[in-house]
């Protein structure tokens, strides 16, 4: 691809428009933003300080929803404090080795929640089709490792991303980013040069992290709810299937949210930009504060611990 007269060589400053074509009421939606980040933020803390506090909830499942509520609270905070700023403060520019920081971490914490509904659902895949061998699969010390594989995973992959716009793209466009956060192809779209391998290897580390994860944590739940309805007993079925609800709520909304924002930034060309960018800013920021909401819901262990915190 030839590159175009008008080019700038590296800008070291980049600009965020917000979400194009609500620039009028960006300061009203600030406010929904700033209350599910509050939620994500205070929710996820509380989370973890009664997982922490409590010696019961010491189990392969609590720790592997602690980690996803560190996760939650690291994805947010990556993402909502700079939009604030846009919408309500109108500081746009951000500098432009900070926006590939920020690309690096929204997407390796994306990774990184990924691999951590993974592990719960095989958790839980073990727990019900295995439960006399579950605790002596699930050691303290394999969660520790599989939080660590986890996260050096999503952390190395995401990495090369960062690198191609950085040793590549040496030529732009413009320095405007039509987006509220540097999202990988939103920065990609600014280059005047070939971005070829830039997206086929963003959609490699789509389809190597969600593919793989996705397709795992649906086998396994197959797997799951075909030996729940083999039990003879009702109750234990039942009780079986409620102690899934929760992951399945969170793994969905986590799943279809994504794949949304995914695909319609490569193939939504006739969907209006704001409605893309706003569900990406939405799906960024809606698991995180939902997440503490359903497993505080749903989880009867965690419920009985909420109720006596909130009595004493």
């Amino acid at each position: 691809m030839s590159i175009s007269n008008v080019t700038i060589l590296t800008p070291s400053v980049l600009t965020l428009t917000g979400i194009p074509g609500l620039e009028s009421v960006q300061s009203w939606i600030g406010i929904p933003f700033c209350a599910m980040y509050l939620t994500a933020v205070l929710g996820n803390s509380w989370l973890l300080s009664i997982i922490r506090s409590e010696r019961s909830l010491r189990e392969p499942m609590y720790l592997f929803l602690g980690m996803l509520a560190a996760t939650d609270i690291a994805l947010s905070t990556s993402i909502v404090p700079k939009m604030l700023g846009i919408f309500w403060f109108h500081v746009s520019e951000i500098y432009f080795d900070a926006c590939l920081l920020q690309m690096w971490l929204i997407h390796t914490f994306q990774g990184i929640e990924s691999g951590i509904l993974l592990a719960m659902a095989l958790d839980r895949y073990v727990a019900i089709c295995s439960p006399l061998r579950h605790a002596a699969i699930f050691t303290q010390q394999l969660v520790t490792q599989i939080g660590a594989v986890v996260t050096l995973r999503a952390a190395i992959i995401v990495a090369p991303c960062l690198v191609l716009i950085k040793c590549r793209l040496h030529f732009y466009h413009t320095t405007v980013i039509s987006h509220s956060y540097c999202e990988h192809m939103a920065i990609v779209k600014l280059a005047a040069e070939n971005v070829q391998v830039n997206k086929i290897y963003g959609l490699f580390v789509a389809f190597t992290v969600a593919g793989f994860d996705l397709t795992v944590i649906t086998l396994s739940y197959v797997e799951i709810f075909m030996a729940v309805f083999r039990l003879p007993q009702k109750e234990a079925r039942l009780k079986a299937v409620h102690t899934c609800i929760p992951h399945i709520c969170v793994f969905l909304q986590f799943y279809l949210l994504a794949f949304f924002s995914f695909f319609t930034h490569r193939f939504g060309g006739h969907i209006p930009p704001y409605i893309h960018i706003l569900f990406s800013s939405i799906y960024l920021v809606v698991p995180p504060c939902l997440n503490p909401l359903v497993y505080g819901a749903k989880t009867k262990q965690i419920r009985i611990h909420v109720t006596k915190m909130l009595c004493s």
